[in-house]
C-alpha cells in the first residue's frame, strides 16, 4: 500500500543553473571582480568609439602650441614655453644682414605678392596657449590622443587574443583528442616554438613584417599561442573518454562534432579565462614593440608610441604626456587582471558547486 504525500504548501523546487549561471552569481558578489568588470566595459565601449572615430577622431589635430601645459598647472616664472615657429624664424632673421627691396633679386616680386595679401585670408584658428591635459611637441591635445592610442592598444590586445585563441584552440584540440603521431609531431613543434624566448620571437617577426596594427595582430598571433595549446590539450586529453563523447560516438558522430560540438563547450569557461590573460599580456606587448620602434606606424597612435616619446619629454621637464599614459594603461590593466581573477574564480565548477 502506497502512501500519498501531501505537498501542499511546499514550495516549488528552484531551477537548477548552469555553470555560465552560477558563475554570473558568483561574479556579482565578488565586489572587486565586479567592478573590474565595469572599468573593462568603459574601456571597451572607448575602444569602439575609437575604432569608428566616435572617439579620439581629431587626436592629430594641432590645437595648442607646442607643449601646452595642462590647464590645471598652475603657471610658475619658472616655466618656459619653447618660442613658437614664427618667432623663432624672426630671431633668426634679426641677426642677418637685410637687404632693400631694390638690393633684393626677388624684390619686385614681394613688392608685386603684398599688394594681394589681403586677398588670401587666414581662417586657421589661433594656437591655445593651454589645454585640459597639456599638449605635445606639435601642439596636438593629450586627452585625444589617449583616447585613441587606448582604442588602438585595446583593439590590438582583444584582435590578437582571438586569432591567438584560434590557433591554440585548434592545435591543442588536434593533439590532444587523435594522439598517436599527431600528439607527437605538435608536441615537438610546440617544444621548438617555446625553446625561444617570446620577445625575441616577436621582435624578429616585426623586424621581418614591417610597421602597422595589422602587422602587430598577425605577430601577436603567431607567437602567443602557446599557453592555450598546452591548457586545451590537457584538457581535450582528459575529456575525450567522457561519457558523453562516448554516446556521440555511438550515434556517429564525426570527429569534429565530437571535438567542437560536445568537448569544446565544456572548457568554454577556460578558454574565457585565456582570452583575458591573452588581452592583458598582447596590451603590454604591444606597449614595449611600439616603444621599441616595432609598433604602429607613424600616423597611427597607441599608448606604447605615446611611451615612446616620453624620454625626450621628461628630459625637457614636459610630463603630462607620460602621466595621461601611465594613468590610462595601468587602470586598464588592473581591471582586466582582477577581472580575470575573479572570472577564474567565478566559472571554477568546483567552487560553483558550493
Amino acid at each position: 500500500m502506497t502512501t500519498m504525500q501531501n505537498t501542499a504548501g511546499v514550495a516549488p523546487a528552484s531551477p537548477s543553473r548552469g555553470l555560465w549561471g552560477l558563475g554570473w552569481r558568483r561574479l556579482k558578489r565578488n565586489r572587486v571582480g565586479f567592478v573590474s568588470l565595469w572599468i573593462v566595459a568603459v574601456y571597451l565601449l572607448i575602444s569602439v568609439g575609437g575604432w569608428f572615430n566616435l572617439v579620439g577622431a581629431r587626436w592629430a589635430d594641432e590645437v595648442g602650441v607646442p607643449y601646452a601645459p595642462p590647464s590645471w598647472v598652475k603657471e610658475s616664472p619658472d616655466d618656459v614655453l619653447p618660442p613658437a615657429p614664427a618667432e623663432q624664424a624672426a630671431a633668426a632673421s634679426s641677426d642677418l644682414v637685410s637687404l632693400s627691396r631694390a638690393e633684393d633679386p626677388i624684390g619686385k616680386e614681394l613688392t608685386e605678392a603684398e599688394k594681394h595679401v589681403g586677398e588670401y585670408a587666414d581662417h586657421t584658428p589661433p594656437r591655445l596657449e593651454r589645454l585640459p591635459f597639456g599638449g605635445d611637441l606639435q601642439g596636438r591635445d593629450v586627452i585625444q590622443k589617449t583616447l585613441k592610442g587606448t582604442a588602438t592598444s585595446i583593439f590590438v590586445g582583444v584582435f590578437g587574443a582571438v586569432f591567438s585563441l584560434l590557433i591554440g584552440c585548434v592545435l591543442g584540440a588536434v593533439s590532444g583528442y587523435f594522439g598517436g603521431k599527431t600528439d607527437d609531431f605538435l608536441n615537438w613543434f610546440y617544444s621548438v616554438f617555446t625553446s625561444v624566448p617570446d620577445m625575441l620571437l616577436l621582435l624578429s617577426f616585426a623586424a621581418v613584417s614591417g610597421r602597422g596594427i595589422t602587422t602587430i595582430v598577425t605577430v601577436m598571433a603567431l607567437t602567443s599561442w602557446t599557453g592555450t595549446y598546452r591548457l586545451v590539450r590537457a584538457e581535450y586529453l582528459k575529456l575525450k573518454g567522457r561519457e558523453y563523447v562516448q554516446a556521440a560516438d555511438a550515434i556517429g558522430a564525426g570527429s569534429g562534432r565530437k571535438m567542437f560540438v560536445h568537448i569544446l563547450p565544456n572548457i568554454s569557461h577556460l578558454l574565457l579565462v585565456q582570452f583575458s590573460l591573452l588581452t592583458v599580456a598582447l596590451i603590454k606587448y604591444e606597449a614595449i614593440l611600439s616603444f621599441l620602434g616595432f609598433g604602429v606606424g607613424v600616423r597611427e597612435v597607441s599608448l606604447g608610441s605615446m611611451l615612446a616619446e616620453a624620454p625626450t619629454e621628461l628630459i625637457q621637464g614636459y610630463w603630462w604626456q607620460m602621466l595621461a599614459v601611465t594613468i590610462a594603461m595601468s587602470v586598464l590593466v588592473t581591471a582586466f587582471s582582477l577581472l580575470v581573477d575573479a572570472l577564474r574564480d567565478a566559472l571554477d565548477p568546483r567552487a560553483a558547486a558550493k
